[in-house]
């Protein structure tokens, strides 16, 4: 048999094709990798600091319960004594405060101090109870239910459970259960300014000056 040139050519050449061709198959991922553009690098903008927030202002006093006068009393308050003067205090709401510390309450009216008188108060038992109270009612001529009908003149109760403002005879070595006990003279005269809903703070060991806020 006789070889033919050309078509040993011609076998080359289709051999050479698919060849080619195979290894193209065979290397898809390399050929379309090689054909992707490179990401052009593109420059980050600068953080922007966070703006800070804007102070807050201090919320503005409400002057009508800013104390404007403290009554000029010498010394401790003692057992039975009390002070009183409202001559030309201008209207405006009542605020009592008890420290039980000192064991004294104060009439603040408008701000300006009418009244202070040390007080009796409840013991470790039946203590007297802190915090802000809403006098609940009134009734000036009251009588106890709980402890065998004792007068309780000038009441001004503060809770549920029958604790009060109310008069008694304020001396050393007595106590209450848990009321806070006014002098006798005193108490009428507190029950005359004040009205049901008027607050008493009743803090231990919180003093207060000129210029500082009730509430």
């Amino acid at each position: 048999m006789k070889f033919n040139s050309g078509i040993a050519m011609i076998g080359l050449f289709t051999a050479a094709v698919v060849g080619g061709a195979a290894l193209l198959l065979s290397q898809p991922e390399q050929s379309a990798k090689a054909l992707e553009p490179e990401a052009s690098p593109v420059a980050s903008a600068p953080a922007t600091p966070a703006a800070s927030p804007a102070p807050t202002a201090a919320p503005a006093k409400d002057e009508r319960f800013v104390i404007k006068r403290i009554l000029p009393i010498d010394g401790p308050i003692k057992y039975g004594q009390w002070h009183w003067d409202d001559k030309g205090v201008p209207d405006g709401p009542i605020v009592i405060t008890v420290d039980l510390d000192a064991r004294v309450l104060s009439v603040f009216k408008g701000g300006y101090e009418i009244g202070a008188t040390a007080v009796l108060l409840g013991t470790s038992e039946k203590p007297t109870p802190l915090g802000v109270f809403p006098i609940k009612w009134k009734k000036a001529d009251h009588y106890s239910s709980t402890y065998d009908g004792a007068p309780m003149p000038f009441t001004q109760n503060l809770t549920t459970d029958g604790v009060a403002i109310h008069g008694t005879k304020v001396e050393k070595g007595y106590a209450s259960h848990g009321c806070i006990g006014v002098p006798a003279g005193f108490d009428k005269k507190l029950f005359s300014v004040t009205k049901v809903g008027d607050k008493v703070y009743i803090t231990k060991g919180k003093t207060a000056k000129q210029g500082d806020s009730l509430i």
